[in-house]
């Protein structure tokens, strides 16, 4: 275990000086990873959040992949298509960037819903149907979409059904002064983003690292105490009159193994109550839903989860 542990925060200090400032989104990310959940980041341009994806593809040797989403991109430019070859008379599949390791959905609020859903299937089974032929995905996987917070005009917010599936939603903010300083010295120093293959980035980790540390985590021990915890704020949840949609079953699984994963990071073989008020805002922020009169009273999502988090006792 601390083997892998110590892979994985190499991996997390390697990305931390290449990604400047953005430590507490490195660290989420990794725990998404660990837990096999898909991650949202919103942010406005220019923060990073294409260039952390796939620096952290190539640290960890991943294939990765990169689409574009517009309002005219169709389901078949994701998934692919079946075409007729001639020479063969047969149709021959062209995948689509899905089948992959790391897809980046850029901008995934800019496609229409039918475009939208057809990554459910994917996200959720890791595997894709086309023509009515079941084909499986990589077993790693992994869906990186991000959003612009701030352009409006021409978004398509997503489906409840489908934010559901994603495990955090991650805010990318400005770095603070000193990171951004850092950003500039790396750029004179001759670092750029856009061609990261002539780069010195060697690989930290490989797949089966994660696929290794995945099975690890599921061994991590939780007592009833404190599953019944997490149970307890899920269901307050619910019941919150700040709140009209409070957290799925789906959630609380998520929630679940999301804990385990920051607790395997801290190099602990048991989930603590701090491990699930760790990662409750991003899991959470995209799951909830504020009832009007509380958006009216200039509430936020994640002052509501903070909040509900001091409602339910902590156990010892």
């Amino acid at each position: 275990m601390s083997e892998l542990t110590q892979t994985f925060n190499n991996l997390r200090t390697t990305l931390s000086k290449v990604v400047v400032g953005q430590e507490i989104l490195i660290e989420q990310l990794l725990i998404a990873l660990l837990s096999g959940g898909h991650v949202i980041l919103e942010g406005v341009p220019g923060t990073g959040k294409t260039l952390v994806a796939r620096v952290l593809a190539k640290l960890i040797q991943a294939d990765f992949k990169r689409i574009q989403l517009t309002p005219d991109v169709l389901p078949s430019d994701i998934l692919g298509v079946n075409i007729f070859d001639l020479q063969s008379q047969s149709f021959k599949l062209k995948q689509g960037p899905v089948f992959t390791e790391i897809l980046l959905a850029d901008e995934v609020n800019r496609t229409p819903p039918k475009t939208q859903a057809a990554l459910l299937e994917a996200m959720e089974e890791q595997q894709v149907t086309l023509d009515g032929e079941t084909l499986p995905l990589s077993d790693l996987f992994w869906v990186i979409a991000t959003q612009n917070s701030l352009e409006f005009e021409g978004t398509y917010p997503l489906p409840e059904a489908q934010l559901d599936r994603f495990l955090f939603k991650l805010i990318v903010g400005y770095p603070d002064k000193s990171a951004e300083k850092q950003m500039l010295l790396n750029s004179q120093a001759g670092f750029s983003p856009k061609r990261l293959d002539l780069t010195r980035l060697k690989p930290i980790a490989s797949i089966n690292n994660i696929l290794d540390a995945r099975k690890a985590i599921r061994k991590i021990d939780i007592q009833d105490n404190v599953m019944d915890y997490l149970l307890a704020i899920v269901h307050k949840s619910r019941q919150h009159p700040d709140l009209s949609l409070g957290a799925s079953p789906r959630s609380a699984v998520s929630w679940l193994q999301a804990s385990k994963a920051n607790a395997w990071l801290n190099e602990r073989t048991f989930v603590t109550p701090d491990d699930i008020k760790t990662v409750a805002v991003p899991l959470l922020r995209h799951r909830l839903m504020l009832r009007p009169e509380a958006q009216l009273d200039g509430l936020s999502m994640d002052e509501v989860i903070r909040g509900l988090l001091t409602q339910v006792t902590v156990p010892r």
